[in-house]
């Protein structure tokens, strides 16, 4: 079976990088062009004329929904899938409504994305199926529910001493779920990690890692010694005596695909 052109638009270019390799790690998939704006995603498509586009909704010079619409109205239609920090029903249901066959919110499992993708392009469900299905987040794996992980790191954070109103506790929130979806983001945190937080909160890299960094030190002042000693051990900093911003983030993730792995075996 000769394999699925691709082409991944994304103006964040650690993440469509990220992408990429992914895709070009499968067997069925292979990147023909990257993007990193609306206007230059239209010209890539129609010069290249993928089977698959994969589209960020935030982009300059011409968003994701207006690539939809003016590929709506040209004779090369790829099959379209958004892939957006934005998370308004409005935005993923218009993309929808335009041809998108399915809206992806970041963070999200990228295993299980690869998987959602190869099942709509490969075997097409019907347009009701689509509506019914298509502006949901993606599940993690075994079926579990984002909505309960977010609690999980919620009160685990809480349990650390990490205060909700600290601007760190939203980046060190979803750095943790992210992490516990897809735990190669762990290797790639400094080029992959943080910029996925930054583009959900319209920042920059670096004020993530330091508002996460922040966080700890909160928790290392406020938090209970035995609380600490439970989620890191002795997984410390040597010099400073309080886990590093990558070890936070490992070593809770670590413990809750665990613990998520549990409950998602049959008795």
């Amino acid at each position: 079976m000769d394999k699925l052109r691709v082409v991944i638009a994304d103006d964040n270019r650690q993440f469509n990088m990220l992408l990429t390799e992914v895709f070009n790690s499968q067997p069925d998939f292979m990147v023909v062009g990257n993007s990193y704006d609306g206007i230059e995603t239209l010209k890539v498509v129609e010069e290249l004329k993928p089977d698959l586009l994969m589209l960020d909704i935030i982009m300059p010079y011409l968003d994701g929904i207006g690539v939809i619409e003016n590929l709506s109205v040209k004779e090369i239609k790829p099959n379209i899938i958004v892939i957006s920090a934005v998370g308004q029903e409005n935005i993923s249901q218009k993309a929808v409504n335009l041809g998108a066959l399915y809206y992806f919110v970041k963070p999200f499992d990228l295993n299980v994305m690869i998987e959602r993708v190869r099942q709509l392009v490969l075997n097409l469900p019907t347009k009701k199926d689509l509506q019914d299905s298509a502006v949901t987040k993606v599940p993690a794996k075994k079926s579990i529910n984002e909505i309960d992980l977010e609690t999980e790191v919620s009160e685990i954070l809480k349990e650390v001493g990490i205060p909700a109103h600290v601007r760190g506790y939203q980046f060190l929130r979803d750095a943790i779920i992210a992490a516990t979806l897809d735990a190669d983001l762990i290797n790639a945190i400094t080029k992959a990690l943080y910029p996925l937080i930054a583009e959900k909160y319209n920042t920059t890299p670096t004020r993530v890692e330091r508002a996460i960094r922040h966080a700890i030190e909160i928790s290392s002042t406020r938090g209970k010694v035995d609380t600490l000693y439970k989620y890191f051990g002795y997984s410390t900093s040597q010099d400073r005596g309080k886990p590093t911003n990558a070890e936070f983030i490992a070593m809770i993730s670590d413990k809750l695909r665990l613990k998520l792995k549990k409950l998602s075996q049959p008795n």
